[in-house]
């Protein structure tokens, strides 16, 4: 019988709208990620195909380098009789804890971000979408986002386990079968993780404390794979005995982690005897963790999310810190003074930032632990071999500055911003601006440089000429790449950009690291010249030729004077051009 209260020609459905509640599935959801995806990698942008060739040309180098070196191992490997084995199990085990330990700290940072601080989250939280489907579209997102350069390099690894250990066809399969578990788990073990933090703290201030958590780590895990000295199962004699070596090579890297599962049913079925409880294993855990992390994400989500809303209630604080920064900076004047002590404020006010400064000082402590375990003394060691390693050595530190320069100069112009608009708009000159942010850049990692090369040059006992050479050509060297690092970032700058951290991976970042790599060879090889003339001739005790030295030196300093004004030069004319 008709409702009474229901219009002729009206259906139910129409006045009780509840009843028939929109249901969008998840492809839906994700449907907006994959349109804007597509939309960048379309956009008719000017050299964009320039560009995707550049990476394309350069990330096919990569696979080929990684492959060719891995392959040569694996081949050396499957020769040797009996040992080969487990040193190719050894191998992939570290490889894997290392991929799984990477996967986990980024998908704790990535987390945050997806499921928390998105800007679609206020349209699809107050959307009539089902919580399972919700965390289902997040989970995928934070997976893809974390797990995308794992799985570039993982590409050229299992290529070449396959290649050289002939995997068969069905070798791909395998892989992929293995490695999708692989990448679930700690994508929701990390979304777990910043669930709970969150609930804890704000979410603002969760990502300052996610950003040190995560570099401590990182610096934790390579600081304690140095302490190891993986090298040493490559010399078999520094054991006690062949057994001690053996039950090393044959001892689990992880037996309760997903990659040693990974590794066992690879190695099991190169060898042969393929056994199907790992794959049982990966499959169940990451079936279970979904399970678990969805039941915690319907418990704690929504709460979660409203905080996420509040502010990290942080407040602006002159103390002591600026009273030393006044001090220090009273010979220049007051414009100067106030840019610099800006650029320190900004640097010190985001924490993604100055929280790599603790990621930093571990790499320059490996950097030291492996100069000092460098066999440079004993038998068969020379005079001329002990000088010319550390003059070699500056091209890893030239890498190491690039890296640091890229990191922290090069988005120093893109983080200004909107407020850029304001400092073009003052009376301001736009080159105290640039040497500002110049020498705030260059100060820190010019005394970097100068320790690094001190410390390791004295702990070689190169001799003195070596020591003059080492210092003065990594002081301009830092120059340069500092120099150059502010010119690119100002060529190629990102002022919309949410995350920092993005900026060094753009392609003006690629752009620069190139750059950086010609400049350090052009050194090295404008030096190279004079510094074997000088050996050869200390070595045979005869006179060297003073000429050769002021050409190769002079024309070594004069390339890195030249790359440090010129790019300044052109970034100020770059600004200068920019619509105000």
């Amino acid at each position: 019988m008709p409702d009474a209260d229901v219009l002729p020609g009206v259906r139910m459905a129409d006045v009780h709208p509840q009843e028939k509640r929109p249901d969008p599935p998840l492809a839906l959801l994700l449907l907006p990620k994959w349109l804007t995806a597509r939309a960048r990698t379309m956009a008719n942008e000017r050299g964009r195909g320039a560009r995707f060739s550049i990476l394309g040309v350069i990330g096919l180098l990569f696979w080929v380098f990684i492959y060719t070196v891995l392959y040569k191992l694996l081949v050396y490997f499957r020769n040797v009789p009996d040992l080969g084995p487990f040193l190719a199990g050894k191998l992939l085990g570290i490889i894997l804890i290392g991929f799984f330990s990477i996967l986990l700290l980024s998908n704790i940072i990535t987390a945050l971000s997806s499921f928390f601080l998105a800007k679609d989250l206020d349209t699809l939280v107050a959307a009539p979408v089902d919580w399972l489907k919700l965390y289902g579209a997040k989970l995928l997102e934070t997976a893809v986002a974390s797990s995308w350069m794992v799985v570039l390099m993982a590409v050229p690894l299992f290529t070449a386990f396959g290649v050289a250990y002939h995997g068969g066809p069905v070798f791909p399969l395998l892989v992929i079968v293995l490695f999708v578990p692989f990448l679930l788990i700690p994508a929701v073990i990390g979304s777990a993780i910043t669930l709970l933090l969150v609930n804890i703290f704000p979410a603002r201030r969760t990502r300052d404390i996610l950003s040190v958590i995560a570099v401590l780590a990182a610096g934790g895990i390579v600081l304690l794979f140095r302490i190891v000295r993986p090298e040493r199962l490559a010399r078999p004699e520094g054991f006690r005995s062949l057994v001690e070596f053996v039950t090393i090579l044959r001892t689990p890297t992880s037996p309760f982690m997903p990659s040693e599962w990974v590794q066992t049913a690879i190695l099991g079925w190169l060898n042969n005897r393929m056994d199907f409880l790992p794959v049982y294993l990966l499959w169940s855990t990451a079936a279970a963790a979904i399970v678990f992390g969805a039941l915690l994400h319907r418990m704690l989500y929504m709460d979660g999310f409203s905080k996420a809303q509040e502010s990290a209630g942080g407040r602006s604080r002159a103390g002591i810190s600026r009273r030393i920064g006044n001090t220090l900076l009273r010979p220049l004047s007051v414009l100067r003074r106030e840019l610099m002590l800006k650029e320190l404020r900004l640097f010190f006010r985001d924490t993604t930032q100055w929280s790599q400064l603790i990621l930093l000082a571990v790499l320059v402590v490996v950097y030291v632990f492996n100069i000092k375990y460098l066999p440079l003394r004993g038998e068969g060691i020379t005079f001329f071999l002990v000088n010319v390693v550390p003059f070699l050595n500056l091209v890893l530190a030239g890498f190491v500055l690039a890296s640091i320069a890229a990191r922290f100069i090069f988005p120093s112009v893109s983080l200004e911003g909107r407020t850029l608009w304001l400092l073009k708009s003052s009376p301001m000159p736009v080159k105290d601006l640039l040497w500002a942010k110049f020498w705030v850049g260059t100060l820190p990692l010019l005394i970097l440089a100068l320790g690094i090369v001190g410390v390791t040059n004295a702990m070689l006992q190169v001799s003195d000429f070596m020591f003059a050479v080492s210092v003065m050509t990594i002081a301009l060297m830092t120059m340069a790449l500092c120099g150059m690092a502010l010119g690119f970032g100002t060529l190629f700058p990102q002022f919309e950009t949410e995350n920092a951290a993005q900026i060094p991976t753009s392609f003006g970042g690629l752009v620069f690291m190139i750059a950086a790599i010609g400049l350090i060879a052009s050194v090295v090889v404008l030096e190279a010249r004079p510094v074997y003339g000088y050996l050869s001739a200390k070595f045979y005790n005869t006179p060297s030729d003073p000429t050769e030295m002021v050409i190769g030196f002079g024309l070594a300093a004069l390339l890195c004077v030249a790359a440090t004004i010129i790019p300044i030069g052109i970034a100020k004319r770059r600004l200068e051009a920019v619509e105000r």
